[in-house]
C-alpha cells in the first residue's frame, strides 16, 4: 500500500480507500462485512469512510464493530453528515448547527471512537447560510470530535468560499470527495484546478463506475443476477446511466489495454483515477473480501502516457466531461 497526504494538510491516508456505501448494514451480510473490513487492514489499508445515512446509519455501526480492538491511532476513520436519518424529522437533514451537532454525536457514538479524522459536508445545504455550517464544523473541530473537515459533491465555487470561511474559522478543510472514473471526469474542468490551488486534494468515489468498468455487464445482455445493476434496493438506480450498449461495447474494447499493462479492469480503472495528482485516495468497496485484495492491486500503478490516451482513444465521446453535472446532479433544496 502507498500513502498519500490529504490536502495541504500533514495526515497521510492509504490511496485505497476502503468504503462500505451500498454494502455495509444493507447488502451484504455483518459477518462478511467484518471479514471484509479484515482483507483491508490485512492488504495495508488504513483508510475508512462511511456516513451516517448508508443504510439509515447501520453502516457506521458495522464498521464501528469491525475496527473494534484495532489500535486508534493507525487507522484513520471518515463519515459525512447531510442527508436524512432516523425518522426523518424536519431536522434529521441538511446542515443546519442542529443537525451537525447531534450528527456528530451519534456518528460518534455509532463508530466507538472519541474522534473522526475527517469529517464531510455529505452535500451543499442550499438552505442554511454556509457561514452557519461553517462555525459548527469549528465548533466540531475544536471539540476534538474531527480532526479535519471536507466536502462531498460541492462546485469549485462553493468549496472556494467553504476554504475562505475555513481559513477565518481557524479549521482546514481539506477534501472533496466526488464521483470520478474514466466515464465519469466532471471535476477535470474546475473543481480539480481551483483545490489544487487551494491545497484540496480529491477522494475520489465509484472509480471502477459502480462496477462497469470491471466488464462484467456485457451489451445486449441482461445485467448479472445479484450485481450491482440488479440490485432494485438503489444500485440499479446509481448505475443506470451507463447500462447502454455504446458505453458497454467501449468498456469490453479496453479490456486488450488492462492485459497489457498486466492488470484486470477493475485494477485498471482504479489505477487510472490515482494517476491524478489531486486525487489522494480511490474509494473501494466489496461484498466480498477477494475483491478488497484485487482491488488494493491497484495501489502504486504507475500507467505510462501513451497507455493513458489509448483509453481517452477507446471511450472517444461517451466520457461525461460537463462541469455543470455537478451542480445539476446535487439537491436545490434539502431532502425531508
Amino acid at each position: 500500500m502507498e500513502f498519500r497526504y490529504l490536502g495541504n494538510s500533514g495526515l497521510k491516508i492509504s490511496e485505497i480507500t476502503y468504503g462500505n456505501w451500498l454494502t455495509h448494514g444493507s447488502q451484504v451480510e455483518n459477518d462478511v462485512a467484518t471479514q471484509c473490513v479484515q482483507a483491508a487492514l490485512d492488504a495495508g489499508i488504513s483508510t475508512f469512510d462511511t456516513a451516517d445515512v448508508y443504510a439509515n446509519t447501520k453502516a457506521e455501526t458495522v464498521l464501528g464493530d469491525a475496527l473494534k480492538g484495532e489500535r486508534r491511532e493507525s487507522l484513520e476513520i471518515f463519515t459525512k453528515v447531510y442527508w436524512p436519518t432516523g425518522p426523518g424529522g424536519k431536522n434529521d437533514t441538511g446542515l443546519s448547527r442542529k443537525h451537525i451537532m447531534e450528527s456528530i454525536n451519534g456518528s460518534l457514538k455509532r463508530l466507538q471512537t472519541d474522534y473522526v479524522d475527517l469529517y464531510q459536508a455529505h452535500r451543499y445545504d442550499t438552505e442554511t447560510p454556509l457561514e452557519e455550517t461553517m462555525q459548527a464544523f469549528a465548533d466540531i473541530v475544536r471539540q476534538g470530535k474531527a480532526l479535519y473537515i471536507g466536502v462531498s459533491e460541492w462546485t469549485a465555487e462553493q468549496i472556494r468560499e467553504g476554504v475562505k470561511l475555513s481559513k477565518e474559522l481557524g479549521f482546514q478543510l481539506i477534501s472533496s470527495q466526488p464521483q470520478y472514473s474514466m466515464l465519469w471526469r466532471v471535476i477535470e474542468g474546475e473543481v480539480v484546478p481551483t483545490c489544487e490551488e487551494l491545497g484540496v486534494s480529491q477522494i475520489v468515489w465509484s472509480p471502477i463506475a459502480q462496477g462497469v468498468l470491471t466488464g462484467k455487464y456485457q451489451p445486449g445482455q441482461q445485467a448479472p443476477e445479484g450485481s450491482r445493476a440488479a440490485d432494485e434496493k438503489g444500485g440499479a438506480d446509481m448505475i443506470k446511466r451507463f447500462m447502454n450498449d455504446d458505453v458497454l461495447t467501449r468498456v469490453q474494447n479496453l479490456k486488450p489495454i488492462a492485459d497489457e499493462a498486466g492488470l484486470t479492469m477493475a485494477q485498471l480503472a482504479v489505477a487510472w483515477v490515482l494517476q491524478n495528482p489531486n486525487v489522494a485516495a480511490a474509494l473501494v468497496g466489496a461484498s466480498r473480501p477477494e475483491q478488497v485484495s484485487e482491488n488494493v492491486k491497484a495501489a502504486g500503478v504507475k500507467l505510462e502516457p501513451e497507455l493513458m490516451t489509448r483509453i481517452d482513444d477507446v471511450l472517444g465521446d461517451i466520457v461525461e466531461k460537463d462541469p455543470g453535472k455537478t451542480k445539476e446532479t446535487a439537491p436545490q433544496q434539502r431532502v425531508a
